[in-house]
């Protein structure tokens, strides 16, 4: 709480949705809580819609802690009336454990995230059409136009919101490396793959149900990769010739993620080298389950 106090911004306030009561008492005016009971994400940003205050309303996670200037970067991108949200990368910060900056690693890395790299590390600025609310600001009046996010979608509720934004409201979502936040990771390997299980599995849902963001060659990658290594397999015992271009493929593949994870540091490479053949494989499942569900559980 305090790093975010000490954003250099003159006018912010911050609202505290929590489960329950907290038992620490707020001293600063800038902070209010609401106990909201044990609601989603998105039904919580519903409700801090109500009781903010401000023109933008910033969402950040609370595992994830702002740097100083985050707030006045923002301000200057929604000096264009057709800006109607702004995102920015969450880094990895310094202080996480190594199983931690391990699974920030295989994040970040291009292997595993493609075209979505820049929501781990700063890239150049762009315009977006999809982007994780951990690090995302909106105009207050957007989201009052759209009713909120509407959802019980979580993770998704994000692709959701971000659609509405650009199909209903005709208006545009920047990415600016310079709008900048710290989020602690889920360590390796466990957390971290179960977080990426529940982004896998939505986003093979969300390709029918929100085919405009959703239906693109980078989310389908991992299955191929996963159905490619099992039904190579299978074909490399019956086909001598096939079973040579299979296990040159494969080797490539080890190759890269033996050379992703000695960009990360000696001390994390056997780590990231893992993390990252575990997550395709985690979302390469997930995506297909989620391909051929009728519905996520969120719905009812």
């Amino acid at each position: 709480m305090g790093r975010c106090l000490g954003i250099d911004f003159p006018d912010f306030e911050i609202l505290i949705l929590s489960d329950s009561p907290l038992d620490k008492r707020f001293t600063d005016p800038r902070i209010r809580v609401f106990p909201t009971g044990p609601l989603s994400p998105p039904r919580k940003r519903d409700m801090a819609l109500v009781y903010a205050r401000g023109e933008i309303i910033a969402f950040l996670d609370d595992d994830a802690y702002p740097q100083k200037d985050w707030l006045k970067e923002a301000a200057d991108i929604f000096s264009d009336a057709q800006v109607a949200a702004v995102g920015g990368p969450a880094v990895t910060p310094d202080e996480d454990s190594p199983r931690q900056k391990a699974s920030g690693a295989v994040y970040s890395s291009f292997l595993v995230s493609g075209p979505h790299t820049c929501r781990y590390v700063p890239l150049k600025r762009k315009q977006i059409d999809d982007y994780p609310t951990c690090n995302f600001f909106v105009r207050k009046s957007i989201l009052e136009e759209l009713g909120g996010f509407k959802t019980n979608f979580w993770p998704g509720e994000d692709t959701k919101l971000c659609l509405d934004i650009i199909q209903r409201c005709r208006k545009k979502i920047i990415y600016d490396p310079a709008v900048l936040v710290y989020h602690h990771r889920r360590p390796l390997f466990l957390p971290h793959l179960r977080q990426v299980a529940s982004y896998a599995l939505h986003r093979g849902y969300f390709v029918k149900r929100f085919p405009a963001t959703s239906f693109k060659a980078s989310y389908f990658v991992p299955s191929l990769f996963l159905s490619g290594l099992i039904f190579g397999a299978a074909l490399s015992l019956f086909i001598p010739l096939f079973k040579a271009i299979y296990f040159t493929v494969l080797s490539f593949y080890l190759i890269l993620a033996f050379i992703a994870g000695i960009t990360s540091g000696m001390r994390l490479a056997h780590l990231v080298f893992a993390g990252i053949i575990l997550t395709h494989l985690t979302y390469g499942l997930y995506f297909i389950k989620g391909l051929f569900s009728k519905k996520m559980p969120e719905e009812g």
